[in-house]
């Protein structure tokens, strides 16, 4: 995936056993992330997802009091929770749908759901207009 050009980054929340496993598996810190830039956001979690999107195809994002007790890449259809840890949700609605490859399988994404380490500013960020 292309570097999204002056973008702001964002990392995974991780949880105290999912972030050494997931780190083995090489979907850790080292090769995830969530790149937020003037025109477009790009997502990874190492060799298991990787996707971007244009900022104009995001209608919803916020933050989710939810918890989940999986990790990792998981989905069905257009609706995919990428997370290393079961809280600190985000939710990022698209339309269009925002093109992603799960294990280099292509697939689309409606309702994406994210594990980060700040939830308030990866919505903010995601938001129109930004948090510059």
């Amino acid at each position: 995936m292309a570097p999204v050009s002056d973008a702001r980054w964002f990392t995974f929340r991780f949880g105290t056993f999912s972030g050494p496993l997931l780190r083995l598996l090489g979907m850790g810190r080292a090769h995830s992330g969530i790149a937020v830039g003037p025109a477009d956001v790009a997502i990874e979690m190492g060799w298991s997802f990787s996707g971007r999107a244009p900022l104009a195809s995001i209608t919803s994002a916020r933050a989710l009091d939810d918890t989940v007790i999986s990790r990792g890449v998981h989905g069905w259809r257009s609706d995919w929770l990428v997370n290393g840890a079961g809280d600190g949700l985000v939710e990022v609605l698209f339309d269009p749908m925002m093109r992603a490859r799960v294990v280099g399988v292509p697939v689309r994404v409606r309702r994406l759901r994210l594990s980060v380490d700040d939830p308030a500013a990866v919505v903010a960020s995601l938001r129109p207009g930004g948090d510059d």
